[in-house]
């Protein structure tokens, strides 16, 4: 293990080097908080594939590519004079001290439940901070990240099924209207009932502590992974996918069900 001033060591040679490329490079000198934005939210994703892939490894290097955006941003702000790297680890210390009260003060918090909710009351009571439980979420987030963000902030001030089991019915509800829409074959209407569907499954998932966005992915992967495997089992039979019935590809897929997934990869 490092000890602790290694890691200043390391951090401030981070510092220092992200200084001289902002001075001396090209590229570097050139770039503006927009101009990174996009490339920050690519580096976020490349963390997330090789966190679900469990790469320990990648997972390293794109939390280096990850701070090193952060890094920048700093610089640039420092430059302007309107913050530096101090100004945001401040920032960030006088944020966490103050939204664990129950670590840095007298309030009582036995479960995350409870530290959930502080959390989101004192976000509303911060000087400058959000108007509203639910202007804090980003409007750019992906629609299902976000309709399970803004139920988890509306849960937070009480607004919730006193019984989960009672989500059943308005799932059931959607489904129903759902089907009304596409009987009648209204195409805006059924996108509209489609949402509050989906609305609804996502605050099931949220009911029974299970993340939406973790849960699609996982069927995703599980598709890839049969689809990839009927794929080239038909290669290897000597086989045309485009020509096959969807009997005889129901039949492999069936094969590929009944396979461990490390061996549908």
């Amino acid at each position: 293990m490092h000890t602790t001033t290694e890691k200043l060591d390391q951090f401030q040679r981070l510092l220092e080097i992200m200084t001289e490329l902002r001075a001396k490079c090209p590229w570097d000198k050139e770039q503006t908080f927009e101009s990174l934005r996009t490339l920050t939210i690519e580096e976020t994703y490349e963390l997330a594939d090789a966190i679900i892939r469990e790469d320990k490894t990648e997972i390293r290097k794109e939390l280096g590519d990850i701070l090193l955006h952060i890094v920048f941003y700093s610089e640039m702000g420092s430059e302007t004079n309107d913050f530096d790297i101090y100004d945001v680890c401040s920032g960030l210390c006088e944020k966490l001290i103050y939204r664990h009260p129950h670590i840095f003060a007298e309030v009582e918090a036995n479960n995350s439940e409870i530290v959930m909710q502080n959390w989101e009351s004192l976000k509303l009571k911060e000087k400058g901070g959000n108007k509203s439980v639910l202007s804090g979420v980003p409007m750019s987030l992906p629609a299902l990240i976000k309709a399970h963000r803004i139920q988890d902030k509306a849960r937070s001030v009480g607004f919730d099924w006193k019984e989960r089991e009672q989500v059943w019915e308005k799932v059931q509800e959607e489904i129903n209207e759902f089907k009304v829409e596409v009987a009648a074959m209204d195409k805006d209407k059924m996108e509209a009932e489609f949402g509050d569907l989906m609305f609804s499954l996502i605050n099931a998932a949220r009911l029974y502590d299970i993340n939406p966005e973790n849960a699609l992915e996982r069927t995703n992967r599980k598709f890839i992974s049969r689809f990839n495997y009927l794929e080239s089992k038909t290669i290897t039979v000597g086989k045309d996918l485009k020509k096959m019935s969807l009997a005889e590809m129901d039949e492999i897929w069936e094969e590929a069900k009944k396979l461990p997934p490390s061996t549908t990869k």
